[in-house]
C-alpha cells in the first residue's frame, strides 16, 4: 500500500491554475519534488497537508482518501502527516525538549489518553537521538541553536507524534552548503530509522539527487519525470528535463539513423538509437573537454580540426575544486557549458578547442525547449 497517492490533483488560485492533474505516488523513502520556482512545489505540498484545497483530483494516504473522490475532507490534524516548514518555524518561547513534545499531547489527545511526564520526556530523548543532537540541547531555546540543529528539531518535531508521512518543504534552503549537506544526511537516517515515508521540496539538483530514493521533476505546475534519482539524470524524459537536471545544452543535430549525429561539435556518437533526421542533443558540462591549442593558427579558422572545435571562453566560475566555462563556437550562437578541474581554467576571451566525450542524450525534435 502507497503512504501518499496524488490523482489527478488540481489546485487553482483566483484564475492561474498552479497545478495542472498532478499524479504521484509514494511507497515509501524519501521522494524529491524538483523545480524551479513558481513551479507549484509548495501548493503541493500544502495541498497534501491539508492547508490548501483543491478544485480537483484526490489525494489518499495510506490508501484512504483524505479530500477528493467523493470523501469528506479530513482535517490536517488527524492525517498523521509530520510538517516541517523552511526556517524550521520552532516556537522561539519554548525550549527544545517542549518544541519537540509539542504534537505529542495533541495526538493522544485524539488517542483519549494522555503521555505521563516520563513517557514523554523518554520520546523527547528518542527525538533528540533520531536526528543525532546531545540530549544536553534540550533545554535550550531555538536562538540559542545553529540553523542546521534548529532544523533537526524541527524534524524531531514532526516525527515526535509517528507520523506515516512527512513533509519538508525546503527545509535546508537558509543553511550553508556544508551545513546544508551535513543536515539532510542527518535528516534523512532519521526519516530512515523511524520509518516514515517523505515528501521533500527542493529547488536544488545536488540535494534532490543525493537524498532522494525517487524523484520528480516539476515544471509549470506538471510532472515532467519520476523516476530514481539515476534515471531522471541518465535517461531524462525529454530534453526539458535534461537541461534542468545537469544544465546540458541543447543544440540541434541531424542524424541518418547510423548511431551518430552532425551539428556544430561535429559528428557526435548517439546513446539510443533514433530515426533518421532532426534531433535536439543535450550536451552535459562534463562531457565537453576545454584545451588551449599550442599556437593562435590552431584555432584561427571556424570548423572542426583534429584537436577540436574552435571557440571562445565567454566566462568561467571557479569553484575551488574545479570550474564551469560558458563557451561560444564560432560562427554559432549557441553557449555551451564545460567542467574543467581547478589547474586549467581558461579566462575569458581566450580561445580554445572543444571535444566532446562519451555518447550524447538525443530526442526528437528541431527546437530547444
Amino acid at each position: 500500500m502507497s503512504a501518499l497517492e496524488v490523482l489527478g490533483l488540481r489546485v487553482c488560485f483566483g484564475h492561474h491554475e498552479v497545478l495542472r492533474g498532478v499524479d504521484l505516488r509514494v511507497q515509501d523513502g524519501v521522494t524529491a519534488v524538483l523545480g524551479s520556482s513558481g513551479c507549484g512545489k509548495s501548493p503541493l505540498l500544502r495541498t497534501i497537508a491539508g492547508f490548501v484545497e483543491p478544485t480537483g483530483g484526490e489525494v489518499r494516504l495510506g490508501g484512504r482518501p483524505v479530500v477528493g473522490g467523493g470523501a469528506r475532507p479530513v482535517p490536517p490534524r488527524r492525517r498523521s502527516i509530520g510538517y516541517v516548514p523552511q526556517e524550521g518555524a520552532l516556537f522561539p518561547h519554548l525550549d527544545v525538549a517542549a518544541n519537540i513534545a509539542f504534537g505529542l499531547s495533541r495526538a493522544t489527545r485524539t488517542q483519549r489518553s494522555a503521555l505521563g511526564g516520563r513517557q514523554a520526556q523518554d520520546r523527547v530523548a528518542a527525538m533528540l537521538d533520531l536526528v543525532e543532537l546531545p540530549h544536553h540541547l534540550a533545554s535550550r531555546h531555538p536562538h540559542e541553536l545553529s540553523g542546521g540543529q534548529q532544523q533537526r528539531v524541527a524534524v524531531a518535531r514532526a516525527l515526535a507524534p509517528g507520523p506515516d508521512l512527512v513533509l519538508l518543504d525546503e527545509p535546508f534552503s537558509s543553511l550553508d552548503a556544508g551545513l546544508r549537506e551535513e543536515t539532510g544526511r542527518a535528516v534523512v537516517r532519521a526519516l530512515r530509522a523511524a520509518g516514515a515515508a517523505a515528501l521533500l521540496v527542493t529547488h536544488d539538483q545536488g540535494e534532490a539527487l543525493s537524498l532522494a530514493d525517487q524523484v520528480a521533476v516539476m515544471a509549470q505546475g506538471r510532472f515532467l519525470q519520476v523516476d530514481t534519482p539515476l534515471g531522471v539524470y541518465l535517461e531524462p524524459a525529454d530534453a526539458a528535463v535534461a537541461t534542468f537536471l545537469g544544465h546540458a545544452a541543447v543544440v540541434p543535430g541531424m542524424t541518418n539513423g547510423g548511431g551518430t549525429a552532425s551539428c556544430l561539435l561535429g559528428p557526435l556518437p548517439l546513446k539510443g538509437e533514433h530515426a533518421a533526421g532532426p534531433l535536439l542533443l543535450a550536451i552535459r558540462p562534463e562531457q565537453v573537454e576545454v584545451t588551449r591549442p599550442e599556437t593562435r593558427e590552431d584555432v584561427g579558422d571556424a570548423g572542426s580540426t583534429t584537436e577540436g572545435v574552435p571557440a571562445t571562453v565567454i566566462d568561467a566560475s571557479f569553484f575551488g575544486h574545479d570550474a564551469t566555462v560558458r563557451v561560444q563556437v564560432d560562427g554559432h550562437p549557441e553557449v555551451l557549458t564545460a567542467r574543467t578541474p581547478a589547474d586549467s581554467v581558461p579566462q575569458s576571451g581566450d580561445r580554445v578547442l572543444l571535444q566532446v566525450t562519451g555518447e550524447v542524450l538525443a530526442f526528437a525534435g528541431e527546437v530547444a525547449p
